[in-house]
């Protein structure tokens, strides 16, 4: 194997695990604290740094690239799905909601057939089709396990995808960093009138370091996803992405004693297995390389 390839593997591992630390803070500090509040204390430290790294680089001269309408519509799904998502983390299995969340690059290929024309074989829309029923055999339409939690994380699902798509359009001289601070700065705002429904309460100490080691955690997890993509292959890199059910499951249970049964086990191998086969599918006509780093809410 390459070694560019291995220090993208290894970067893509350490992207996934820094991403579900991430949830897993959050998760973590919600029995103590507000979604809202998270959502906006998390978000106002991710900007500042953002912010710094954008200034560093000399991005701000390019601000009107903000203005262009897959940027705009990129944050606003980016801005959603973040709210429905940890709404839905709060309430469910870490293992479970991480699941589903990995059938929104099957969605975003159906949303580029759709909405940009672009070209999806029937092999494509099957293996897009089987993610999907995977993630019903995760939440279990009809059973128990189909809650209002399921449904959030359903919409979140749909909301990355539109953040996807729109990313596809966005022109690919625009500042990586910058669209980044743009959505956490939306995000952090989404957060605060979040948080206006519910009773604010005080932070102390260990959650002022726990969200800020969670926002340093997701920000690291979109750093090393960008380093994967850019020396790896990213037909050969982007199938290690699903490594992070694999930390979900292990903090899931480590943490919460959560442990997924037989059904959840089965959709989860199943969207895994059409995640793959659609990587390698689109990998065939040409090489791709991606714009922005970001995979998570």
């Amino acid at each position: 194997m390459p070694q560019n390839n291995t220090l993208g593997v290894i970067t893509m591992l350490a992207a996934m695990a820094f991403l579900i630390v991430n949830d897993a803070i959050v998760k973590y500090t919600s029995s103590s604290l507000p979604t809202g509040e998270i959502i906006f204390v998390r978000g106002l430290m991710a900007s500042a740094i953002i912010l710094t790294v954008s200034w560093l680089r000399g991005e701000f001269s390019r601000w009107r690239s903000l203005l262009q309408k897959g940027v705009v519509l990129r944050t606003l799904g980016e801005t959603i799905a973040t709210m429905f998502y940890l709404s839905a983390l709060v309430l469910m299995p870490i293992g479970n909601v991480t699941a589903i969340l990995q059938v929104a690059p099957l969605m975003a290929t159906a949303g580029s057939a759709i909405f940009l024309k672009e070209q999806v074989g029937l092999r494509r829309w099957m293996a897009a089709i089987a993610g999907f029923l995977g993630v019903l055999l995760i939440i279990k339409p009809g059973a128990e396990g189909f809650n209002i939690a399921s449904m959030l994380a359903l919409a979140g699902v749909f909301f990355v995808s539109v953040r996807d798509v729109a990313t596809r359009t966005i022109h690919p001289h625009a500042p990586s960093f910058l669209i980044t601070a743009a959505s956490a700065i939306t995000v952090s705002i989404a957060g605060f009138i979040y948080s206006l429904f519910d009773a604010w309460v005080p932070l102390n100490s260990g959650d002022m370091i726990g969200l800020g080691f969670a926002s340093v955690c997701i920000l690291g997890g979109y750093y090393f996803t960008l380093i994967a993509f850019r020396v790896g292959e990213v037909s050969f890199i982007s199938p290690f992405r699903y490594s992070i059910i694999i930390w979900a499951i292990l903090l899931g249970y480590f943490v919460w004693g959560d442990i997924p049964d037989n059904l959840t086990f089965v959709g989860i191998f199943v969207v895994i297995a059409a995640g793959v086969y659609t990587f390698r599918r689109e990998a065939r006509p040409t090489r791709i390389s991606t714009t922005h780093p970001e995979d998570k809410p």
